[in-house]
């Protein structure tokens, strides 16, 4: 009998990938496999010591923060010259190799506050501060190449990118990489031959370290043992013989380089990260990098351009009048600005707990897959509101625009390291339940082994699970509350999910062609991580307990809506076991978003928490807060006509033609355009 279970959900179990496998091992669980158990409890603060020092910041960004397009107009070569003297590339890198070492908090902390002044700048520093070659050596690197490389990628000696992406494979984590084959040169040695073309790549066309994956082929067994037939990550420098660097993408003029590495490359095996017995290994290397490498910078500048939006239309709201009244007196106003501390707050918990989480060792793939997906979303839907609010000085360039920098790399953050959609209606459920959920990745090993006696073992105890868990959710719903507090919310949504997942894990392998009850799953998932982190937050900092619990009900209000769909979406035995989940829907209330409006404008705690981590000195934002100083003051009117005064540009002819000159010379600046290509070529 027990055979035959073994036999059946074999059968169900849905084929696993080699690389999907690795992914799935990849890795740590957190909070996510206590979600999946219907229980959480929180962990402690680490407490954190800043090591940087504020003050560089503040020189980088006097110096270059104005140069908002960075590359190709800019003084880039200076730009990285400073940042990688000052040590701005050299966060992930131990002192020993003479880099500054930071916590995940702090580096979180310098990424936002450089964000929220020049998006461009913050990807350059971001990126070889997060997977790329230092993050690799430092894991897998040999003591040899340690001590070569990093160094000087420490001091900016060596710019770095990493090339994965090509025309073939992105989010795709199946799709077919550059392919090499070992062969032997005249001397006996061995070398990969492989042509590469990698695009997407940031920092590729100023870089002049290059790490590469490359999927390597060895059918003439010349490898003998070291190492094997896979996805490989190679280190090359510049000007490696038959490396091209010579084409740039154009990311929506937001100015950062990006572009492609191409080419028809001879490649060591010494040039392996970690030396040729590291053949074949690179997927494992780049996924365990990746799973924690996610979770923190997108969602720094998520954060940067979230409370940079939300601060300022608060205050931008609370001066400027329209039909006789400041706009925040509005409730077509306020129900944005709501919406916006809404999203912005869930953004600064999340990005919170899930950097404690780091510094605590931890490495959530699955929590790092939902922080970028939920946090770049969730910020694009700020700044939306803020293009609203802000209306036409965020439409028209000028000094008083303060958002549209954000505005047109948001779309950046939703697509890079993985589409949203993707990661969505794929892997943040589809993954979560193959490794967070508590019973099913050791039921998944079993069946790869073929280890009948181990899966009776686990079997029984995902029975048992399954079980207590639908009672405890089954009971949940039949308690009669008197007053529903928003851990009695949470607590019964978090075991109603919980419950909900052992019924989809019976679909098994059907699963993966379902991406709309996955990307609902993953929905609700994500909600009870974000909620979570709201309460975890909360508990540290007593910042809000109106604005606490009006983001947790209004994320499980959210998570009903799917809940309900969900079941209704179910086969009818199913939707029957279920139907105890099922709740009337709530509605917005009305002055709820006026409570919230009140708690803002009185509680400057909550203010003070959105103006952490980004830089007011010199913004408009700061001229905005001191309209607040001066109000009922001589000064008031003029100062306020500053504020709000729209972009304007000169209609002078000559004015026109140095503008035209200056807009030629731009365009002409290293950049070749070919015909009907439309193909843009650095000279």
């Amino acid at each position: 009998m027990r055979k035959s279970i073994f036999d059946a959900v074999k059968k169900i179990i849905p084929r696993v990938s080699d690389t999907e496998l690795i992914a799935l091992r990849s890795g740590t669980t957190s909070l996510d496999r206590e979600i999946f158990k219907g229980n959480v409890k929180y962990p402690r603060e680490k407490q954190i010591r800043y090591e940087f020092p504020s003050s560089k910041i503040d020189e980088l960004l006097s110096k270059y923060g104005k140069h908002q397009e960075i590359y190709p107009n800019a003084p880039y070569k200076k730009i990285f010259d400073y940042v990688g003297k000052n040590k701005f590339l050299s966060f992930i890198i131990d002192r020993k190799y003479g880099g500054i070492k930071l916590s995940v908090k702090e580096l979180s902390s310098v990424l936002t506050k450089i964000s929220s002044v020049n998006p461009a700048l913050g990807i350059a520093v971001m990126v070889p501060n997060s997977l790329g070659p230092a993050e690799l050596l430092q894991h897998y690197g040999t003591e040899e190449q340690k001590e070569h490389y990093l160094p000087g990628l420490a001091n900016g000696d060596y710019i770095p990118c990493f090339g994965l992406t090509g025309p073939t494979n992105g989010s795709d984590a199946t799709g077919t990489i550059d392919e090499g084959t070992v062969k032997l040169d005249e001397f006996g040695r061995k070398y990969v031959d492989v042509v590469v073309n990698k695009r997407y790549i940031t920092l590729a066309p100023v870089a002049n370290l290059f790490g590469l994956a490359i999927k390597v082929k060895d059918p003439h067994n010349l490898l003998n043992g070291k190492g094997k037939e896979g996805v490989t990550v190679f280190l090359l420098k510049k000007r490696h013989d038959g490396l091209e660097q010579e084409t740039h993408h154009n990311p929506l003029n937001v100015g950062f380089p990006n572009g492609t590495i191409k080419g028809h490359l001879k490649i060591s095996l010494d040039d392996v990260i970690g030396g040729k017995e590291n053949t074949g290994h690179g997927w494992k290397m780049l996924m365990e990098c990746l799973a924690a490498g996610r979770g923190i910078c997108l969602p720094a500048t998520a954060k940067a351009s979230s409370n940079v939006a939300t601060l300022g239309m608060y205050h931008y709201a609370s001066h400027r009048v329209q039909f006789k009244m400041p706009i925040i007196q509005m409730e077509g106003i306020q129900k944005k600005i709501v919406d916006m501390l809404f999203h912005t707050w869930i953004i600064n918990s999340s990005v919170a707990l899930t950097n404690n989480l780091l510094d605590s060792g931890e490495k959530p793939a699955v929590i790092s897959a939902i922080m970028k997906q939920q946090t770049t979303d969730r910020a694009r839907d700020v700044l939306n509101h803020a293009m609203d609010i802000h209306a036409g000085s965020a439409i028209c360039l000028g000094e008083n625009n303060f958002l549209e920098k954000f505005y047109k790399a948001a779309p950046i953050g939703i697509t890079v390291e993985g589409s949203n959609t993707l990661t969505k209606n794929l892997i943040i459920f589809g993954q979560g339940l193959n490794k967070s959920h508590p019973h099913i990745s050791d039921i998944l090993e079993n069946i790869l082994n073929d280890d009948v006696t181990s899966f009776n073992k686990n079997f029984y105890s995902i029975v048992k699970h399954s079980m207590e868990r639908y009672i405890v959710s089954f009971v949940s719903s039949f308690k009669i509350k008197s007053v529903s507090t928003y851990h009695d919310i949470l607590e019964e949504q978090t075991s109603h999910f919980a419950n909900l997942a052992n019924f989809i894990a019976l679909k098994g392998g059907a699963i993966k062609s379902q991406q709309m009850l996955s990307a609902d799953m993953a929905d609700i998932l994500s909600n009870l991580y974000l909620a979570h982190s709201v309460v975890w937050f909360h508990k540290q900092n007593k910042v809000s307990r109106d604005l606490t619990f009006y983001c947790i009900n209004r994320l499980c209000q959210e998570n009903q809506h799917i809940i309900n769909r969900v079941v209704d979406n179910q086969p009818l035995q199913f939707k029957f076991l279920l139907s105890h989940m099922k709740r009337r829907e709530k509605y917005d209330v009305y002055k709820d978003t006026s409570k919230i409006i009140l708690e803002l404008q009185n509680n400057q705690a909550i203010r003070n928490v959105l103006q952490e981590d980004i830089i007011i000195k010199n913004t408009p934002i700061e001229k905005l807060m001191k309209l607040d100083t001066i109000r009922n003051t001589d000064t008031y009117d003029e100062e306020y006509q500053k504020v709000i005064g729209v972009g304007e540009f000169s209609n002078h002819e000559s004015n026109l033609n140095k503008s035209s000159l200056k807009h030629q010379a731009e365009w002409g600046n290293g950049v070749e355009y070919i015909s009907d290509n439309v193909k843009f070529m650095n000279n």
